[in-house]
């Protein structure tokens, strides 16, 4: 095909998604205003009307039920899963297109209403306009304007839209994964910049419980103050994040590992001395590192922080249980997702005007339970040039309608060369 149908076939794609873009809005706007706050995590309405949206552009949306002892044994009330299969003809390749539902809750602070899908000043406001409902539409409305060309194609397009993100992914893409509901051979999942990520940090969570010996604050001697050795095991663990600094990675974008302990729970009241207390730590992994020896190691610290704390003369030896919340490997790119990144550069430095770099980010994702399963992708979509532009996981979380359409453009191009006839 010479280059003037090649770009005949762009313009036509762009100027689809031009004419569209009204309804694209709409359609962001309807899924940002039914919340999937997680937790609690019932997050099945909102996959009813997915479904009920996608079926007005006559796609048919499979729902996967996650079973309801499965969801609430791990913590949330509801997920069902979707999965839209967009067939041409054979020989060609079949590309994921990934998002998901799932969100943060809102928190304080926000000028717009949460759940809103308010537009100001050519932004959309609220929660998941970011990250990652955007990009319902963004890969919607690039397959619909990709099919509107009536060209010849093979291959097909799977948009897999799923609820299990913020959790880890596991009763999400994992489920679908490992239940063989589907098996492509690319894929492109929700970003949130321009850039095109092709690496990210892996995440470990672990909830660590402290159990001393409650006493009244009157005969202290008599317990074993819990939040005083907390405290002396939280000193240890905080103390590693010095030697982190010197484990840098070689990819760009990723710089050095981090501990971070977000939460901490205990105590009875201000005049007994603490019997227990709970925290919970996240430690995010560079690419390089190996998730068991990170495990093991930071157990090893407080294990022996415990160890060395002394209680009172009358007081219990202080008691840790360190449970697993979760363990999210890295994303490492593999060699086949070359393809996917020199499309999306290429087209994205025309529709951006600028060079779109190819880098890893410090979060995780679920993009990883496709990599583990050898299957090559890249993170990319709606978003601003950089994460935190985009406020996503904070207040006033927002997205600028015109990188919504230059990225949806992005996606419907870069489906038309991977899937040419």
């Amino acid at each position: 095909m010479t280059d003037h149908n090649h770009n005949a076939a762009y313009a036509q794609l762009d100027a689809w998604i031009d004419a569209h873009f009204d309804e694209q809005v709409k359609f962001l706007q309807a899924l940002v205003q039914v919340p999937t706050d997680t937790p609690p995590g019932n997050n099945a309405p909102h996959a009813e009307r997915t479904a009920e949206l996608l079926q007005g552009f006559g796609y048919i949306a499979e729902k996967h039920a996650v079973p309801s002892d499965e969801v609430k044994a791990y913590g949330l009330e509801s997920i069902t899963n979707l999965i839209v299969r967009r067939k041409f003809a054979d020989g060609g390749k079949t590309i994921a297109l990934n998002a998901h539902g799932d969100v943060v809750p809102p928190g304080d602070g926000w000028t717009h209403k949460p759940y809103g899908g308010e537009i100001d000043n050519g932004a959309m406001y609220g929660r998941a306009t970011a990250v990652s409902k955007s990009d319902f539409s963004t890969f919607t409305f690039a397959t619909r304007a990709l099919e509107s060309l009536g060209l010849p194609l093979k291959g097909g397009v799977e948009l897999h839209f799923t609820y299990d993100e913020e959790f880890g992914g596991e009763k999400g893409p994992g489920w679908l994964l490992a239940q063989g509901l589907t098996k492509p051979d690319l894929m492109i999942a929700a970003g949130f910049s321009y850039q095109v990520v092709t690496a990210h940090n892996g995440c470990l969570q672990m909830e660590v419980t402290v159990q001393g010996e409650m006493a009244h604050a009157a005969i202290p001697d008599s317990g074993t103050d819990a939040l005083q050795g907390a405290v002396h095991i939280l000193n240890a663990l905080h103390a590693l994040n010095a030697g982190y600094l010197k484990t840098t990675s070689k990819v760009e974008g990723i710089t050095h590992p981090y501990l971070n302990v977000g939460q901490i729970s205990g105590g009875t009241n201000t005049n007994v001395v603490p019997g227990k207390v709970v925290f919970k730590l996240d430690r995010r992994m560079i690419p390089e590192e190996n998730p068991v020896e990170v495990e093991a190691s930071i157990r090893k610290t407080i294990e022996d922080a415990a160890a060395s704390f002394n209680p009172p003369r009358g007081g219990k030896q202080l008691k840790v249980d360190i449970k697993r919340l979760l363990l999210a490997k890295a994303m490492v790119p593999l060699a086949g997702n070359q393809l996917l990144v020199d499309a999306i550069q290429k087209h994205g430095e025309q529709l951006f005007g600028e060079p779109i770099p190819a880098v890893g980010t410090p979060l995780y994702t679920d993009v990883r339970l496709y990599v583990e399963r050898g299957i090559p992708g890249v993170i990319y979509g709606a978003g601003p040039r950089t994460v935190l532009e985009s406020h996503a996981k904070r207040s006033d979380e927002r997205l600028d309608l015109e990188d919504l359409r230059r990225a949806t453009k992005v996606i419907a191009r870069t489906l038309r060369d991977l899937l040419k006839g």
